[in-house]
């Protein structure tokens, strides 16, 4: 056994492990997973079923990857599995379920960070770059675009989707779809403004973004229905690549529709996001 293989670790022989792993105290290895090069995994960690981690992924002390999906539809025995991309880490004691469908794959991309004690449910896909902060709860069949975060203690119903680029806030309830490059938080969820920020940090140009933020002004405080709101962003706003991005997504939305707007007590739309979201504010005409 490898050096950087603790001699108290139970690794199935037909595991399938790289060059530069290591793997901690008590952990468990079965024989479907495969582990790049590169890999590290903390002590008291179970990998089991189909498993499949990129180059320089970590696991936390006490994770469970692939384990049985929880929900009553899944049959005991089918192959089914997780995949995670490189350069991804998952702090300690997070669960990321295994799929239910046979064949399928529990998806994680590339460069992600999902932090401690969060919950990643059976079929779902994770884009790159994606942030989960600690107690999240991502559900079933849920999807999350690149670059997106999702606050801690956030619940995410099934089946839903958040956006590319945009920003979940702490202990939010996602009952819809959040929109590519909106922030919203709240329980239910609702769009407070457009994710300046992470935009910003994502080199998107500034022309580009306050395009957006007209798109963000019409969508959600103009008064206007979805649907005509989305036929006036196609009529007055350049079609660039994050317009489309943002009309694609809200066509293709779930059953659960987008997120509504966020209304102060007595129906009063602000018309910028709250002072407690400091740095993030959609400031009409102002430079960003």
């Amino acid at each position: 056994m490898s050096d950087a293989i603790h001699p108290s670790a139970i690794v199935d022989p037909r595991a399938q492990i790289d060059s530069d792993v290591r793997i901690g105290a008590f952990s468990v290895i079965g024989p479907d997973v495969t582990l790049g090069r590169g890999v590290e995994v903390g002590h008291h960690v179970v990998l089991e079923g189909r498993v499949t981690l990129g180059p320089r992924v970590k696991i936390g002390h006490g994770s469970v990857v692939g384990g049985v999906p929880q929900d009553l539809k899944y049959k005991e025995g089918t192959p089914s599995g997780v995949r995670v991309g490189a350069g991804t880490v998952l702090r300690e004691y997070v669960t990321v379920h295994r799929s239910t469908r046979a064949e399928g794959w529990t998806e994680i991309g590339g460069d992600c960070l999902v932090m401690g004690l969060s919950h990643v449910a059976h079929d779902c896909r994770l884009g790159d770059d994606v942030i989960v902060i600690n107690y999240a709860g991502i559900t079933g069949h849920c999807e999350i675009g690149d670059r997106a975060t999702v606050g801690g203690l956030t619940g995410m119903i099934p089946f839903s989707r958040v956006g590319t680029c945009a920003y979940v806030g702490g202990m939010a309830k996602l009952t819809a779809d959040v929109p590519p490059f909106v922030l919203v938080e709240g329980q239910p969820a609702t769009a407070r403004a457009i994710n300046v920020i992470g935009l910003r940090r994502a080199g998107m140009a500034a022309g580009d973004r306050r395009a957006l933020q007209d798109a963000f002004r019409i969508l959600y405080r103009s008064g206007l229905a979805p649907a005509r709101a989305v036929e006036r962003i196609r009529e007055e706003l350049p079609g660039t690549g994050p317009i489309r991005l943002l009309l694609d997504f809200i066509a293709g939305a779930t059953r659960h529709g987008i997120v509504g707007p966020f209304e102060r007590w007595g129906g009063e739309v602000p018309p910028q996001a709250p002072p407690d979201l400091p740095g993030v504010l959609d400031r009409s005409g102002a430079e960003d």
